[in-house]
């Protein structure tokens, strides 16, 4: 039998490559992020862990436990889940941050304020209220990376930059109803459009561009 020939074998190993490049992204880390007792605890994960089970949390994944006041804000490009109990340490997380696909689960029966949170970029939202509710998980498609500007990338977007702004009304883990979201175009000026929203007359929004906005309740 003829041994394989150069090209052939070139071509396996390249075949090789392209299919652990597959594996490694199938395999990709997820973020989990939990507040509990005045603690918040960032978690990479390698499979999904059942929502609010913190002891598996701490077992299976990669976990560190990180001060309220040392929080920064950042931006995360891949999916995000995060337990919470109040809005306080979720607002420390999430306000003016830039995340694509996220999950809240509300692991506790508290009633929660209508304060509303502001996210930058957000495309898809899942929420899960069994603490509270017997409802199972909702999920909502807000826009697609395809309405973006192809100039923009990723990694560069801020708020200085971010076209898409979601609000998000907390009380709506209160209700046992259907998540429901409506969008505004071509809003131009955020803190005259949405004066209730106070903290954008402090945050540096550029106003030579219009946005895109999304309240979700």
């Amino acid at each position: 039998m003829a041994a394989p020939s150069r090209h052939c074998l070139l071509l396996i190993g390249a075949l090789g490559v392209f299919a652990l490049d597959r594996f490694a992204q199938g395999q990709k880390n997820r973020t989990l992020i939990f507040t509990k007792e005045n603690t918040i605890r960032n978690c990479s994960c390698s499979a999904d862990i059942r929502d609010c089970d913190y002891s598996l949390a701490n077992l299976m994944c990669s976990c560190k436990t990180v001060l309220p006041f040392a929080v920064e804000r950042t931006s995360y490009n891949g999916h995000l889940t995060i337990w919470f109990t109040d809005t306080t340490a979720l607002g420390r997380l999430l306000n003016f941050t830039l995340v694509r696909d996220l999950k809240l689960s509300l692991c506790s029966s508290n009633t929660l304020p209508t304060e509303y949170l502001a996210i930058c970029g957000l495309e898809r939202l899942r929420i899960n209220s069994e603490a509270k509710h017997p409802f199972p998980e909702q999920s909502l498609l807000i826009h697609s990376s395809g309405d973006c500007d192809s100039k923009e990338k990723p990694e560069s977007l801020g708020w200085q930059t971010c076209m898409y702004i979601a609000f998000l009304d907390m009380a709506l883990f209160n209700r046992d109803s259907s998540l429901k979201s409506y969008s505004i175009e071509d809003i131009a000026s955020i803190a005259n459009d949405f004066p209730d929203f106070s903290y954008f007359k402090t945050f540096p929004v550029s106003s030579n561009k219009s946005y895109v906005v999304t309240v979700i309740y």
